[in-house]
């Protein structure tokens, strides 16, 4: 009797640790793209510009980071591309959770240009290399970076709003990574995605309702006029870049 409880003790510290793996393993994954329809609720082109955006990001910046952890040439760059490829399973997941109460389906795979990105990365060594993750992921995180806000701004769900503030914290830490390599060329950012007609407009409301007491009511359509003229820009900017080196 005593070997045979022994044996079960033996049998349950192992099933305990297998699902320890496995819950460690699930951590550092994308999530499922699929969710369970919700009729419930309603979403607008900003929440799943969002949403889309986030686990697009997290698609193609985790394998990016860790390639970088694993061929980067300065320290550095692989210690900073561990810990983006770590963050984004987390952010990840958090993207999978919100779609799930949403009833969205996000993206499974990178878009063609993600995959164009991380075959560059692949075809690098050396300072090349590096110099290729800093500038695709910096110019990629500064264009997400006013989506997130403009969504932020103006969602009028709560999963959604949660899973910006979330998206925020992460990606201006990973910006703050990418940075501290001395990679980053500041002089050849494309320059805030912000129009001028909105931001004029902005500034006279402010003004107008400063006057009056009243606040400020961000649209769908500032939201999508940021998104449009970030990726847009962006995508010459990192173009140019890689044109230079």
């Amino acid at each position: 009797m005593a070997s045979l409880e022994s044996a079960r003790r033996r049998l349950a510290h192992r099933v305990t640790l297998l699902l320890v793996v496995i819950g460690a393993g699930i951590g550092v994954l994308p999530g499922a793209a699929l969710a369970a329809p919700n009729p419930g609720v309603q979403m607008n082109a900003a929440d799943m510009t969002l949403l889309n955006g986030v686990r697009l990001a997290g698609l193609w910046e985790m394998p990016a980071g860790t390639m970088a952890a694993e061929k980067g040439q300065s320290p550095r760059v692989r210690e900073v591309g561990a810990e983006i490829a770590r963050q984004h399973g987390v952010l990840d997941q958090l993207v999978v959770e919100a779609a799930n109460k949403l009833g969205a389906v996000l993206p499974a795979e990178p878009t063609t240009q993600q995959k164009g990105w991380l075959t560059e990365m692949q075809n690098a060594n050396g300072a090349q290399f590096d110099q290729i993750f800093v500038t695709r992921l910096r110019v990629a995180h500064g264009n997400i970076f006013p989506v997130i806000g403009a969504v932020r701004a103006s969602t009028k769900d709560p999963v959604v709003r949660k899973l910006a503030e979330d998206a925020n914290k992460f990606v201006n830490d990973h910006m703050t990574m990418l940075e501290s390599t001395g990679l980053v060329r500041w002089q050849q950012l494309p320059p805030p995605a912000i129009p001028a007609a909105q931001s004029d407009s902005l500034v006279a409301a402010a003004q107008a309702n400063a006057a009056s007491g009243g606040g400020i009511q961000v649209g769908t359509g500032i939201v999508w006029a940021v998104f449009l003229i970030a990726l847009g820009t962006g995508g010459y900017t990192t173009w140019r870049l890689m044109r230079r080196s």
